[in-house]
């Protein structure tokens, strides 16, 4: 039986990487001894490539379709092979890894933590969440198989996948800080924001072996302090659009407001000056704004009219001093 087992190991052998799983990325052919065997042929198809480690060391890979007879072959690795062997002595051992050359498409990636930048507009702190899609390719399968995979029978997609997503969220924080893009345009630029990440994580994916062949941002999310943040320079900038349009800096708008405010209070405008810190300035200021401003005889009726709608709006003034204000500009026209 001992002689009849050594003879039937020595028969000659295709090695191919026949129904290929497109959840695999990495396949070691198997084989109960990972002995060569006399005449055997290696088939490499379409979308694979080919890694051989002769006695524990990665010597040779095989990108080119075809069949390659390991015996006859003017393959380098598979010449300096035949010359090592010698009677068929088993101890000569020959693993052959099998990876997949084309691109797996259509992967969904999403961030599992908040990424963390600075607006370059607002100079505010911005944490989103962002959700894509990527394709992928090995692009050095050496490097790979050596440094990440290691003699492990099976490389997934999936583990491919998992450790690819990890590079994302520093590479999308270091586009968004460097592009100059603030918060509030970022759906507007989705594809270029998309190639721009692409080249940023492919400097970092390229050290495991790998390349993105696309890169998609399809989405973005933030979180509620974001969100609070973001509605306070809304309400910021709309204010500062209604005191323009009523011919008035926001500053002075915010003391108009205040001192509205005080005068609300219980206690009186004395009481308000002295909780909120405005005191006499604040008087002074609307004094200012509702003599030289208002009162003017030298502005532009117009204008004055629409600097008494805002002051209405907040209830700075009432509608029967608006009324009176009012007749007295119109009859300047």
């Amino acid at each position: 039986m001992g002689i009849i087992k050594f003879f039937k190991n020595q028969l000659s052998q295709v090695i191919e990487w026949d129904n290929q799983n497109p959840e695999i990325l990495v396949y070691k052919f198997p084989s109960a001894n990972d002995e060569l065997k006399n005449a055997s042929k290696l088939i490499i198809g379409p979308g694979q490539g080919a890694l051989l480690v002769y006695e524990g060391k990665l010597t040779d890979e095989i990108t080119t379709e075809g069949i390659f007879d390991l015996e006859t072959d003017n393959h380098p690795f598979i010449t300096t092979l035949l010359k090592l062997r010698t009677a068929f002595e088993s101890e000569h051992k020959l693993k052959v890894y099998f990876y997949r050359t084309s691109e797996n498409v259509n992967q969904g990636w999403g961030t599992a933590q908040a990424i963390k930048y600075v607006d370059p507009v607002y100079k505010i702190p911005v944490e989103l969440g962002a959700n894509g899609s990527f394709s992928f390719a090995i692009a050095d399968a050496k490097h790979l198989f050596t440094n990440v995979i290691g003699s492990a029978d099976k490389y997934l997609v999936a583990d491919a996948r998992q450790m690819l997503q990890s590079r994302f969220p520093q590479g999308i924080a270091a586009t968004l800080a460097q592009s100059g893009v603030s918060y509030q345009n970022i759906d507007a630029q989705l594809p270029q924001l998309s190639q721009m990440i692409k080249d940023q994580i492919n400097g970092e994916v390229a050290k495991l072996g790998f390349m993105l062949t696309d890169f998609k941002l399809n989405g973005t999310m933030f979180d509620e302090g974001t969100k609070e943040r973001i509605d306070r320079i809304a309400n910021i900038t709309a204010d500062n659009l209604a005191a323009g349009e009523g011919g008035l800096t926001y500053v002075e708008l915010e003391k108009l407001r205040a001192l509205r405010d005080a005068a609300r209070n219980e206690g009186g405008l004395a009481g308000a000056g002295l909780q909120f810190g405005v005191g006499m300035e604040i008087g002074k200021t609307f004094d200012t704004i509702r003599n030289d401003q208002i009162d003017s005889s030298s502005t532009d009726p117009v204008l004055k009219l629409q600097q008494l709608k805002l002051l209405l709006d907040e209830g700075i003034i009432t509608q029967d001093e608006f009324d009176q204000k009012k007749k007295d500009w119109l009859s300047r026209f």
